[in-house]
């Protein structure tokens, strides 16, 4: 007989499970066609349950505890064997080690966004996320309806059950609760635990299952209602749209400064925004709407433009003449007071001596008086 002959023919005397992993929920003692011998030890350690499983059929089941396999606490396996006059031979079964303890730190998420009619956006598109904690409490159900002949069974064989089935209980969920989406945040905790309620129905009894925890960490809306949200938070936060406005001004401003290739467009536009904004700032120097005003060239005004004179005589209009010909006329004696005279911007022909602006050049041009004859 060969050493593996050996080994394969020795008899179980200890019948244990050291899980060193932290998403188990049950392993199968490697038997190896190995049989148990009579008064074998059986070590069952806190957050384990140890399940006889015969010829297809559950039989012991064992809570912690360090036990001595005899036919006083093997009653379903004796009346399976048949053992009528004790256990006295080594036999052969199936032993499966069921993790009772929490396992943590599960995720779930919609993997597609859920339709919601909600009342002040109407139609719109959520999904959320979160995580959950999941435990064995029914050995019996969890070996026959999930596990199977598996040699191991975790947390990640289960995951994809029990993330469809809080999908889908989160779904009904949201469509019955009637709760705005605003609202959502501040309903979290009452939410997940009518959530976890749900999923706690459909596995306890079917699957042996608890899920002990469960939270919503996020329930996000489309990016575009999130974006008009910001804005509408933006506006409320302002007070009033002149207010709102100058802030968008500021922000263009920024944006303008910020895009340092734009060239003379972009200074432009910054110049232009900033004389807008100017113009919101400071009530009354430009109403709300108006247009920019022309900035003002450098230098001095141009001088006003030189009067032109026309004159009337002997039904002829002459002219135009300058204020220095006019003054020349007058001295010569071509003009004088009678002299009929018009100028733009007069409503018609009048007398020079009732032209303001020619009384003085009159005065200069009239000689003084004749002195007294003696």
């Amino acid at each position: 007989m060969g050493l593996f002959d050996l080994i394969r023919s020795e008899l179980i005397d200890i019948i244990e499970w050291i899980d060193d992993t932290q998403h188990t929920l049950m392993w199968r003692f490697p038997r190896h066609d190995n049989e148990i011998k009579n008064g074998a030890q059986l070590i069952v350690r806190p957050g384990q349950t140890a399940v006889f499983v015969y010829k297809g059929e559950i039989a012991d089941i064992y809570p912690p505890g360090h036990y001595q396999l005899t036919t006083d606490n093997m009653p379903v396996m004796t009346t399976l064997q048949g053992w009528k006059y004790g256990f006295n031979s080594p036999f052969k079964a199936e032993v499966y080690f069921v993790s009772t303890r929490q396992l943590t730190d599960l995720k779930w998420g919609t993997p597609n966004p859920i339709m919601l009619r909600d009342p002040e956006f109407g139609p719109i598109r959520i999904r959320a996320f979160g995580t959950y904690a999941l435990r064995a409490v029914d050995p019996k159900a969890l070996l026959l309806e999930v596990v199977g002949t598996n040699g191991e069974f975790g947390a990640d064989d289960v995951n994809v059950l029990l993330r469809s089935i809080i999908q889908s209980s989160f779904a009904d969920l949201i469509g019955s609760s009637q709760i705005a989406a605003l609202d959502l945040a501040s309903n979290y905790e009452q939410l997940a635990a009518q959530l976890r309620e749900r999923v706690v129905e459909k596995i306890d009894d079917e699957y042996g299952l608890d899920c002990t925890q469960l939270f919503i960490v996020n329930i996000s809306l489309p990016e575009s209602v999130e974006k008009a949200l910001d804005t509408r938070t933006s506006m409320g936060v302002i007070g009033d749209m002149n207010r709102f406005q100058q802030y968008q001004m500021g922000q263009a401003m920024t944006s303008a400064a910020e895009n340092g290739g734009g060239g003379g467009a972009a200074e432009g536009l910054g110049l232009g925004l900033g004389v807008a904004m100017a113009g919101r700032m400071l009530p009354g120097a430009m109403p709300p709407g108006a247009a920019a005003p022309a900035a003002s060239p450098a230098g001095p005004p141009p001088p006003p433009a030189a009067t032109a004179w026309y004159v009337a005589k002997d039904g002829v209009t002459h002219g135009p003449f300058t204020a220095d010909q006019v003054r020349a006329g007058i001295g010569s004696g071509e003009m004088g007071a009678e002299s009929m005279v018009w100028a733009t911007g007069m409503s018609g022909w009048l007398m020079a001596k009732d032209v303001p602006a020619l009384a003085p050049m009159l005065a200069a041009g009239s000689p003084p008086p004749p002195p007294p004859a003696n």
